[in-house]
């Protein structure tokens, strides 16, 4: 009573689909599936008053045959035996162990792809730090030429400055010098004129 209870209560939550229509050949070898929480015995015929000839557990996935006589349908396991069950106990809706061995798949394999993501936003996530410290030691160096850029030019305007007093100062010498000459020259010239007016 208790596994009746417990077929009917999962049939209700999963929406198993019962197999008491009439036989469709072109569902030969359909999948199928052991309901859940079940211990079924395969038996020779369609009945159970022919022979076990196996027992399948609860969710194993098993192939349909399309035959079906007195509320029984005929199956091969995963093993490759062919017998009989009762239609109750077999669904065309995976089982609940089917479904979670399926999630747990997708979940692992998720979990993977989120493990290589991480991984590779890890590595990206270093190749920035490394980026950003080659930006600070380039800007550092950029900063270093440009201040000596500006320590250079300003010793060349600071020469330049020097050179234009230097031609500055050699140009009023020079003019001094002119000056001197063109006031002592004529003075000189009429002394001697005049020393040799005398003579």
């Amino acid at each position: 009573m208790r596994a009746i209870f417990v077929f009917a209560l999962i049939f209700s939550l999963f929406s198993t689909k019962s197999f008491g229509q009439e036989a469709n050949p072109q569902d030969a070898m359909e999948r199928g599936f052991i309901s859940d929480d079940l211990f079924v015995y395969m038996h020779a015929g369609a009945g159970t008053n022919y022979r076990i000839v196996g027992s399948i557990n609860a969710g194993n996935e098993i192939r349909l045959t399309g035959e079906q006589a007195n509320g029984y349908t005929q199956i091969t396991d995963e093993k490759g035996r062919t017998g009989w069950v009762e239609e109750k106990f077999v669904s065309t809706n995976p089982s609940l162990r089917s479904v979670i061995a399926q999630l747990n798949s997708e979940l692992a394999s998720y979990t993977e792809t989120e493990q290589r993501l991480n991984d590779e936003i890890s590595s990206k996530q270093g190749q920035i730090i490394t980026l950003e410290e080659q930006h600070s030691a380039l800007k550092s160096d950029y900063d270093a030429l440009t201040k000596q850029h500006d320590e250079l030019a300003l010793q060349v305007s600071n020469q330049d400055l020097e050179l234009k007093k230097q031609y500055f100062f050699y140009g009023a010498m020079v003019l001094g010098v002119g000056l001197l000459l063109g006031i002592i020259l004529p003075h000189l010239a009429a002394k001697k004129r005049k020393t040799q007016s005398w003579g």
